[in-house]
């Protein structure tokens, strides 16, 4: 697919989606916006797509945040009618297959709320992370008041926002908003390691994972609980589940079909 400001390449069963505006450190307009949204919808029918990918396209910026000069043009309304972003990276989260932040340099306001959308984040050691809106008398209004604070904790989430301090990869690893920091060599290795990681498992079993912890986070304990356990009698009827115990049975690796 040729998009005029991301890139979306397939590699083995990689969907990659990279924001290509290096120019404006991949800042994040309404044309980059409709473009994911394609993007991911051809990732979602693609069925040797197993795994997508978000990065940005340089060493600089994953994303940069919003563009400025749309947000001088905006009014109340646009947020109540629209709320572009906020439903994009609603459908990133819930999105049936896997999705890794690749960050490969700054991930600041829209791109951060991005990259907490996905379901794993790995960063670059020189990577950093920031929510300045309110330097600009706005807020997070991607998601970003909601899904930071479920991980890092709401005294955290508070100073980040309120502040708006950027913080390093290194800090963002150990209040948990990503999961792994590599060197900038390392960091697409890592990703395709991780990826080979998820994709070894049953696709069934993978998506009603996703389906259980983020659903689950979002309701009390016993409907959490009876949500995993309804998921886990669907896997109890499929052939793949039959499959992955023979394999186990027969030490081979087994050879999942996603039903």
């Amino acid at each position: 697919m040729e998009y005029e400001n991301i890139v979306y390449v397939k590699e083995d069963r990689l969907a990659y989606i990279v924001i290509n505006r290096p120019e404006v450190r991949n800042a994040l307009n309404q044309a980059v916006l409709d473009e994911i949204e394609d993007a991911l919808d051809w990732a979602e029918r693609d069925d040797e797509a197993g795994v997508v990918v978000f990065t940005g396209q340089g060493e600089k910026a994953f994303a940069a945040g919003a563009d400025i000069q749309q947000l001088t043009e905006a009014e109340a309304l646009d947020a109540l009618k629209n709320g572009d972003m906020q439903q994009l990276y609603d459908k990133v989260e819930a999105f049936q297959k896997p999705t890794i932040a690749m960050i490969n340099g700054f991930a600041l306001g829209g791109g951060c709320e991005l990259a907490m959308s996905c379901d794993i984040r790995i960063a670059s050691i020189h990577a950093s992370f920031g929510l300045p809106e309110l330097a600009l008398s706005i807020i997070p209004g991607a998601g970003g008041t909601q899904r930071l604070t479920r991980l890092v904790g709401k005294g955290k989430a508070l100073e980040m926002i309120l502040t708006g301090k950027m913080i390093s990869a290194e800090e963002a690893l150990a209040v948990g908003l990503v999961t792994k920091v590599v060197t900038p060599e390392r960091l697409r290795a890592e990703v395709e390691e991780t990826s080979a990681g998820i994709l070894s498992k049953g696709p069934l079993a993978v998506q009603l994972a996703k389906l259980s912890v983020h659903m689950g986070a979002e309701t009390d304990m016993k409907t959490a609980l009876m949500l995993e356990r309804l998921s886990q009698a669907v896997l109890f009827n499929s052939e793949d589940k039959n499959e992955g115990a023979r394999a186990f049975l027969g030490k081979r690796k087994p050879s999942f079909e996603g039903r």
